[in-house]
């Protein structure tokens, strides 16, 4: 059978555009050591990622960005995440998304289940290229909607899974999170987001009501419930970072904002619908929830219920105390001890209140 991936020409790698190489305290890249801007042919859509690996015989880790179609490898620029000390951890710009955004994609392409399917086809193109027979699987938001459906259809191919700010049915996390801002501005004395939020009542039916879709993301982040604790805008803390990352050439800067409104277009309603406790009962792989405390964006209450209910043969769940939506980029240091001494260790020592487990990935 044909591979459904093919490694492209990387462009502009020596123009604008390009990453910044990983250096040791010496000034000089590490032997073994990689950083790359490449695009590669996944089931006919040209898709672009970053690969970063201080030794790229480290384990891979596959990180899904959230959004739907919003990529997070320029977040790296201000909220280092050192995760590529330990993997070789690849920001993939999902289709129609960032990198990967082509206004000639075919509309109908745009799918939950065409993004399933890229995912388990990117998957397979990495354990070929590095030599694994399983990788680790991180989907963070929009993309743990993703990557928890990825594992469910395809379990041998990864070590474990990783679910970032995990969504479990989004509508409901959008009815509790209206429910919350608006008891936490009545509280506060804000009349004016009071208003707002009163005409913005949220029905278990998508689509998400235009007055509720238009204050939403700006009441989540004066509450600190948001992308992270300490954003306080978008505008400050989203849009001019993306502008500002050297990663991204001026056109793919533009495609990173235009992907996002088509990627949202056509895979929202269907992601707000859709109730993974129903659809994803069950994991035949290690699981591990990550999720901030103060987390509205992805209801922490409904993934830590969905959590319990998950059926798999081991399970870690971990409340990061000082972050809201983004705890890789809240609390890098003990992601990444999670990371190291639990999920590659095969076990959940540091987890929330859970008995020592062991399943060693070997």
């Amino acid at each position: 059978m044909q591979a459904a991936f093919r490694k492209l020409d990387s462009g502009g790698m020596a123009g604008p555009g390009k990453p910044l190489p990983i250096v040791a305290e010496n000034g000089r890249s590490p032997a073994g050591s990689r950083t790359e801007k490449i695009w590669v042919d996944i089931n006919g859509a040209r898709q672009g990622m970053f690969i970063q690996s201080r030794d790229t015989a480290h384990p891979v880790l596959l990180f899904l960005h959230g959004g739907p179609g919003m990529p997070e490898y320029f977040l790296t620029q201000r909220y280092p995440t050192r995760l590529e000390e330990d993997f070789t951890v690849v920001w993939w710009d999902r289709r129609g998304a960032g990198l990967s955004y082509d206004p000639r994609l075919p509309r109908e392409t745009m799918t939950v289940a065409q993004s399933i399917a890229d995912t388990l086809t990117v998957t397979d193109y990495l354990r070929q290229r590095f030599g694994q027979e399983k990788i680790y699987l991180m989907g963070h938001s929009g993309g743990s909607f993703i990557g928890i459906q990825a594992v469910a259809q395809a379990p041998a191919r990864y070590h474990a899974y990783i679910g970032m700010a995990q969504m479990t049915w989004q509508i409901k996390s959008e009815q509790l999170a209206q429910a919350y801002m608006l008891e936490q501005f009545k509280a506060n004395g804000d009349n004016r987001m009071v208003r707002r939020l009163e005409k913005a009542s949220v029905a278990l039916t998508p689509p998400l009501p235009p007055s509720y879709a238009r204050v939403r993301d700006e009441a989540m982040h004066k509450l600190g419930v948001g992308t992270t604790r300490d954003m306080c805008s978008v505008i400050t803390g989203i849009f001019l970072p993306s502008w500002q990352c050297r990663a991204y050439t001026l056109g793919e800067k533009i495609n990173l904002w235009r992907g996002k409104l088509f990627s949202h277009a056509l895979l929202w309603d269907e992601m707000l619908a859709t109730d993974l406790t129903q659809q994803v009962t069950a994991l035949e792989l290690p699981v591990y929830f990550l999720h901030g405390q103060f987390d509205y964006t992805c209801s922490y209450a409904l993934a830590h219920a969905y959590f319990e209910q998950l059926q798999a043969p081991l399970k870690g769940f971990y409340t990061f105390a000082e972050s809201a939506h983004s705890p890789v980029f809240e609390e890098p240091e003990r992601v990444g001890q999670v990371l190291r001494e639990d999920v590659v260790m095969g076990t959940n020592r540091l987890a929330d209140g859970e008995p020592a487990k062991t399943e060693r990935h070997d």
